[in-house]
């Protein structure tokens, strides 16, 4: 008996990755993975190449696939739905200023939060709509649809047909989509662009939308897809009172909710899941490459890194890292710059740099952690994922920057493995996605907190005092 196979892809900021699964047992048959230009913005073109230059090895035989891709990207078509500009990323900071205009000519923060269940940021699209609207006004008025990354990708996969279709999970991160509404705010799109968009339909949970006839021997059905954080809360399974963690090219931390947010400080982004339930989520614009920046700097491999790291005290002898190397996103500092504090002869080690690092990673995740809490969010565990998770010392500091147990399942790709969760369960007419036994990660590493306060509090004073927030 041939096995159903489906198909999970995750188009992020630096690659491709397909993973194909039994539809039964979620057990993994093939994967493959192509990169992704580094950059702020893109010609979406160069995600379908990417795609596609892997698609046919994986594909044949697989009856279902969804894709879930970066947040927040703005693709803008216009009415042939032809690109009118590179992709706006979700890291690129220009858009910094609109989002502040955004908030004040909605009458603050509050509003925003309201309406939309967040308070926009450079990273959001909304912003990146004011921004061409201001700098680009004539391809502003050539745009009629705004899409975003894994929306464009469905549409191309699903043959260029006359509608666009898009998830709650990813539309949430528009910034003029209401969560707990469940529709758009095409006021704010007004208010942003100049004028009103076409904007994609937003498909049920488990809805095939479409058909793909351009890999593999049969049609293939293609579920809704999502954006990457909900993806990796599918894989994972997240429910009421998990937080998760990830350490990627940003850092998040995201909590499955059975109710939606309205985070006036904007710290909270009110997202929605992938299954109909909530996300809300803080992300901080810096996490991984501030490990392998410091490695770079200390001229250490990773494995050595970790050793220097593991060597020094919690408090890294007084040293803090304000990690800042890119800007930041939360809090919303888009043109800051990373800064070592509390300097001595005595300190200037190795070890201490190494470890004050990996903590002040932790010190923007700690706040978002609290961030979360703040708002009601439970707390039962920290769930520590992506690349950075691998690295030996993370899981030391992580114990002393978090007051609940710390986990760290393992390594996988769990964005591609969400699609592809999504896709069985849009074949499978189940009201819940189906479990997937091989799927569950499990967890390799597991740490009880280690209260060490100082850390937090100095990284909280020293970021006060450098940029009054």
């Amino acid at each position: 008996m041939n096995k159903q196979l489906v198909a999970g892809v995750d188009s992020s900021t630096q690659s491709v990755k397909i993973v194909v699964r039994d539809c039964e047992t979620g057990e993994l048959i093939r994967e493959a993975k192509a990169p992704h230009p580094d950059g702020t913005e893109i010609d979406p073109e160069i995600w379908w190449q990417a795609l596609g230059s892997i698609a046919p090895d994986v594909l044949d035989g697989v009856s279902a696939i969804s894709i879930s891709a970066q947040q927040h990207g703005m693709v803008a078509l216009d009415a042939q739905a032809e690109v009118v500009r590179p992709a706006l990323l979700w890291n690129d900071t220009r858009s910094a200023q609109a989002a502040l205009d955004l908030v004040t000519d909605l009458g603050g923060a509050d509003k925003w939060a309201q309406a939309v269940g967040s308070v926009p940021l450079a990273a959001f699209t909304v912003s990146k709509l004011r921004w061409m609207a201001e700098h680009e006004p004539e391809n502003a008025a050539k745009t009629e649809t705004v899409v975003l990354p894994h929306d464009y990708l469905t549409w191309l996969l699903a043959g260029k047909p006359s509608e666009f279709i898009t998830d709650r999970g990813d539309a949430s991160g528009t910034g003029y989509w209401s969560p707990r509404e469940g529709a758009y705010r095409q006021d704010l799109v007004e208010m942003a662009l100049g004028h009103e968009l076409d904007v994609p339909r937003v498909a049920a949970p488990a809805e095939i939308v479409g058909y793909s006839e351009l890999f593999g021997s049969s049609p293939i059905a293609i579920a809704p897809g999502t954006g990457d954080n909900m993806g990796a809360a599918l894989a994972l399974g997240v429910q009421p009172g998990d937080v998760v963690v990830s350490l990627g090219t940003s850092g998040t931390a995201y909590a499955g909710s059975l109710q939606g947010t309205a985070d006036s400080s904007g710290l909270v982004a009110g997202f929605a899941d992938a299954t109909g339930n909530f996300l809300p989520l803080v992300c901080t614009l810096n996490a991984a490459r501030i490990l392998s920046a410091t490695a770079q700097m200390l001229r250490v491999d990773f494995d050595e890194f970790a050793r220097l790291a593991r060597a020094a005290k919690p408090g890294s002898g007084g040293l803090t890292f304000l990690p800042y190397l890119d800007g930041e996103r939360t809090p919303n500092l888009p043109h800051a710059r990373g800064s070592l504090h509390g300097m001595t002869r005595e300190n200037m080690t190795a070890e201490n740099i190494a470890r004050s690092a990996i903590e002040g990673m932790f010190g923007g995740l700690s706040d978002a952690v609290q961030a979360l809490t703040n708002l009601g969010v439970g707390v039962n565990r920290v769930i520590v994922i992506g690349g950075a998770a691998a690295n030996s010392a993370v899981l030391d500091v992580a114990a002393t920057m978090f007051d609940a147990p710390v986990e760290v399942p393992p390594a996988g790709e769990y964005v591609a493995d969400g699609a592809a969760r999504q896709a069985a369960w849009a074949l499978s007419e189940l009201d819940s996605p189906p479990v997937w036994d091989s799927l569950n990660p499990g967890i390799t590493h597991r740490v009880d907190p280690i209260a060490v306060p100082e850390i937090r509090e100095r990284y909280q004073q020293v970021r006060k005092q450098t940029y009054s927030v």
